[in-house]
């Protein structure tokens, strides 16, 4: 195939969520360092071992289709990356990393 005739492909950043602290109590189990990998667009993956609460999660799923895309400079989002929990007794703190990048198909993204 030439590159005139390459189908469309779609940069996406690979991201790390890492707890980074807690400023309270871990009602979880959750420690500082646990993480959470997304990769290859739509993969979530957990070290061996490993657990990621389900409630930290869903704070930080609205951000991570925006932090997987180069945005522009200016953009609040892609200079902030920290998300707290929603459990108020927790204070638990997460980073979002950005830890590689991908060049995808375009037509294998959902």
């Amino acid at each position: 195939m030439t590159a005139e005739n390459e189908a469309p492909r779609t940069e996406l950043y690979d991201l790390r969520v890492v707890v980074e602290r807690i400023e309270g109590r871990s009602v979880c189990g959750m420690k500082v360092g646990d993480h959470i990998d997304l990769v290859e667009s739509s993969r979530l993956c957990l070290p061996d071992g490993g657990h990621f609460c389900m409630y930290a999660l869903q704070a930080v799923m609205p951000l991570l289709p925006a932090k997987q895309r180069q945005l522009p400079e200016g953009d609040w989002l892609e200079r902030d990356d920290r998300v707290a929990c929603p459990d108020p007794d927790e204070r638990l703190i997460m980073r979002i990393e950005r830890t590689g990048i991908r060049s995808i198909p375009t037509e294998d993204l959902t």
